[in-house]
């Protein structure tokens, strides 16, 4: 039931890949297929011989990706129990990976675990998120990076949505907190691409409220669009 303890605080919810697990899945393939952002990461810090941690790896799908990518060993940590046990099925029998339950704020890791910490679209968010960041600083060894991804709602056809369905995201705010974490930023352009029409629409429905996805799908044809992101990292 996730109830708060003294050594694991209450989860954030996360209504998309909760609620609809199948449909995030569908979004997660059609997600920066050029891997545009892996691509980003490894310039800063090489994957090869890495040990790499995934916080809120969800269902675990990018868990064996970076496997593929060279790192030497992968930890997933979720929360959610219906996800955590997915990641775990989905990577049973991959070698150099491994799957925990836990939380940003209190990672099941031992200090300087990891070389590469990675966080997609995972509770980081701005403001509010300082012990998942002091965890970071704990489990992430010296040299090492630590890389957030978040939307970009200040340039894109997807930030314009953002930022039309969310009117209090302040994006000037967030990039003032990254700052004074002492955090940079790449300032990336993905896509969206699906291979139907039927599955765009399925995914702006689950990412976006009921009012602002139909004036977006109205909009908008197609079965893709640009995707504006923020890659926040910092070294160790």
């Amino acid at each position: 039931m996730n109830e708060p303890t003294a050594a694991r605080p209450t989860p954030t919810r996360s209504p998309n890949i909760w609620d609809s697990p199948d449909v995030y899945e569908v979004e997660n393939l059609g997600a920066d297929r050029d891997g545009v952002i892996e691509a980003a990461m490894a310039r800063l810090h090489p994957f090869e011989g890495a040990d790499l941690l995934d916080v809120g790896c969800g269902t675990g799908f990018h868990l064996p990706r970076f496997v593929e990518l060279g790192c030497a060993s992968v930890v997933g940590v979720e929360p959610h129990p219906p996800l955590l046990a997915a990641a775990r099925q989905r990577t049973a029998g991959v070698e150099r990976v491994r799957v925990e339950e836990g939380v940003a704020q209190a990672l099941p890791l031992g200090d300087g675990a990891v070389d590469v910490a990675h966080a997609r679209w995972a509770y980081f968010f701005g403001a509010g998120c300082e012990p998942g960041l002091r965890e970071l600083e704990r489990v992430v060894r010296p040299g090492g990076t630590a890389f957030v991804i978040d939307n970009d709602a200040t340039r894109s056809t997807f930030g314009r949505w953002f930022a039309r369905a969310n009117p209090s995201y302040d994006p000037v705010a967030v990039e003032r907190f990254w700052g004074r974490q002492g955090w940079s930023r790449e300032a990336l352009t993905i896509r969206w691409e699906f291979d139907r029409r039927e599955d765009l629409e399925a995914v702006v429905r689950i990412e976006f409220p009921d009012t602002a996805a139909e004036g977006i799908l109205a909009e908008h044809p197609g079965t893709g669009v640009d995707y504006a992101v923020n890659l926040w990292w910092r070294r160790f």
